[in-house]
This record gives C-alpha cells, sequence and structure tokens, in this order.
C-alpha cells in the first residue's frame, strides 16, 4: 500500500536556536536543528523532559520564547497525539473518514476508497456503518490514525502510538511507514517500534539540552550501558517472576501473554486455509482470496514470532 502523499519540497522544517520554558523550567534551550526529505526520527528521553512540547512546537499548537521556526510551503503536517480526540460520536465510521477524503491516491496513479482503508485498518465492510459512539477506545484511537493518514500527510508526528494502538494496528501503522515518502518525528518508548521506524534519535537531557544520535534506539542503548559505572551496587534478591515483571512494560506484559496464544491461532488458520484451497477446485475466486488471506497470515506470524523472540530476550536479561 504505497500512498502518494502531498509532494514534499526540499525544505522540511528548521529550527533556529529556540527555547521553550514553563515558568522556571527550562524544556528546550537554544536548539538548532533541521529536518530534512526522508528523515526517519525518534524522540526519547525521561518523562516529563519536553518530548511532546517539541512536537507541538513543529505542528504549531505551541509557541516558542525565543529563536525560529521555519517550515516549508509544502509541508503537510498529520499529529497523531496523546490527546483525547473531539470525534461526533454520532457519525458512522465510514462518514467520519469520508468528511476527510473519499478516496486517497496511490504511487501508482490509481485510488484507494475511503471503505477500503477502512478495511485495511482492521474494520470489516459490515461495520461501517458502526456509529463511533459504539467502538471500544482502542477501535476509536485507530479510527483516529486512520483519519490522519487519510490526509494525505508528507511530515508525520506520532506521539507515543503504542501506548493505545494494539499489536494488530501498529503492525499495520509499520506496513505503512516503510513505504510513507515523508518524514516521520516519533516519541516512543518502545525500542521495537522505534528500532523499525527510526534511524536518528533526539535525545532530551537535563535542562533543555537535546543531544543528536545517529543510529537505532538500541544501539544507543547499548552505548549508553557501556559508558556507565562498571561497579553497581548489588540488587536486593528476588525469585526470576519478579525479575521478569520488572524487565517488562505494562503493554509489554499484556503483549506477552497474548503472544503465544495468537501465534497458535495463526498457525491453525494456515493449516485451515491449505485444507480449504484443496477442497475449492475449481473455484478460482475463492482460492484468490485464500492466497490473499495466507499471506497476510504468514506476514502477521512472522512479525508475531519477531515480537516473541524480542520480548523473550528482554525476560532473559540479567
Amino acid at each position: 500500500m504505497e500512498l502518494s502523499g502531498a509532494r514534499l519540497g526540499k525544505k522540511v522544517l528548521e529550527m533556529q536556536g529556540v527555547s521553550k520554558s514553563f515558568g522556571d523550567r527550562t524544556i528546550i534551550n537554544h536548539f538548532s536543528f533541521l529536518f530534512k526529505p526522508g528523515d526517519r526520527i525518534g524522540i526519547v528521553g525521561n518523562n516529563g523532559s519536553g518530548k511532546s512540547t517539541l512536537l507541538n512546537i513543529l505542528a504549531g499548537r505551541e509557541s516558542i520564547d525565543e529563536g525560529n521556526l521555519e517550515k516549508g510551503q509544502t509541508v503537510k503536517i498529520g499529529y497523531y497525539t496523546q490527546e483525547s480526540v473531539d470525534m461526533d460520536e454520532n457519525l458512522r465510521m465510514i462518514e467520519y473518514i469520508r468528511e476527510t477524503a473519499d478516496s486517497i491516491a496511490l504511487k501508482d496513479g490509481s485510488f484507494i476508497s475511503a471503505a477500503q482503508m477502512l478495511e485495511r485498518f482492521l474494520f470489516p465492510m459490515g461495520s461501517h456503518g458502526t456509529p463511533i459512539r459504539k467502538l471500544s477506545g482502542g477501535e476509536k484511537r485507530r479510527l483516529y490514525l486512520l483519519n490522519i493518514l487519510m490526509s494525505a500527510p508528507n511530515v508525520l508526528l506520532l506521539d507515543e502510538p503504542t501506548n493505545d494502538l494494539d499489536t494488530q494496528t501498529l503492525t499495520v501503522l509499520e506496513d505503512y511507514l516503510e513505504t510513507f515518502s515523508g518524514v516521520v518525528i516519533t516519541v516512543s518508548h518502545d525500542r521495537y517500534f522505534l528500532d523499525k521506524t527510526c534511524h536518528q534519535l533526539l535525545v532530551f537531557k537535563n535542562k533543555g539540552d537535546i543531544d543528536f544520535y545517529y543510529g537505532s534506539y538500541s544501539e544507543f542503548l547499548e552505548e549508553k550501558t557501556e559508558e556507565a559505572e562498571p561497579v553497581k551496587a548489588p540488587e536486593p534478591q528476588m525469585n526470576r517472576t519478579e525479575k521478569k515483571k520488572k524487565k517488562l512494560t505494562y503493554a509489554e506484559s499484556k503483549e506477552w501473554e497474548e503472544v503465544e496464544g495468537n501465534m497458535e491461532r495463526a498457525e491453525l488458520r494456515l493449516k485451515d486455509i491449505t485444507s480449504e484451497m484443496s477442497a475449492a477446485g475449481s473455484d478460482f475466486e475463492k482460492v484468490r482470496l485464500l492466497l490473499e488471506e495466507e499471506k497476510e497470515l504468514t506476514d502477521k506470524l512472522d512479525h508475531l514470532m519477531e515480537r516473541w523472540t524480542y520480548l523473550a530476550e528482554k525476560l532473559e536479561e540479567e
């Protein structure tokens, strides 16, 4: 699914000596940075360090105290925020998406409809008439993400997307970002997601200082560990279960509980598909649909296995 998006010129965003404070607290201190076409940048740092404030400044939602922010004339920003979304909950899903666009262009010159995009974002055709008020919180967040992408942005700002999007939605988002030709700027604590979607980091430090790091988040964490003091105070003794709980975030713990079951279900469905294709005979349309489902399930299973390996290794870390 290669969406064309709005054309992005040579100039994207440039910050020159930007500073931002709230009261006596400095969030950003004389920061300069040039965002270039094709950039995939992760923003990391402690909670409350100012990461979301930087996104708000880039999106034009927050003013700066000093310095200058220049935005290219062709820049069209899509901003996925952590804030609650103001939706007209009496609208049906398809109406909500069509308010943004009836269809969206692909790179090959064809178009994909709002209904087809809903299906790609895990909303079956039969559910498109459902009023938004009947959706779960997670489904509303997924619909909100799709609505942003339907606006065909060429600069995408993502604020902690892994906090409230389920694993399947994140897989769809990762697939979208692989072919997205614009700029992606992501605030996240999720190492796996950042490794998949970013190759540069802005690292928030104390007193509004921001460092630049070229490389993946995993590489950054490894270097940071190597630079740390070699002598550590002994950790209090605890059993292995307690250690495991401490290693995973809350979202990762939930994912760990579900990942093996999801893998088993995918494997069972793949076996069923093989049987159904054998029984389909000359019903070529049914075979085509089964082959499409088989490919989607195979990709999903590969992703689940990657996540299982990552989480298992994290659990084994001492």
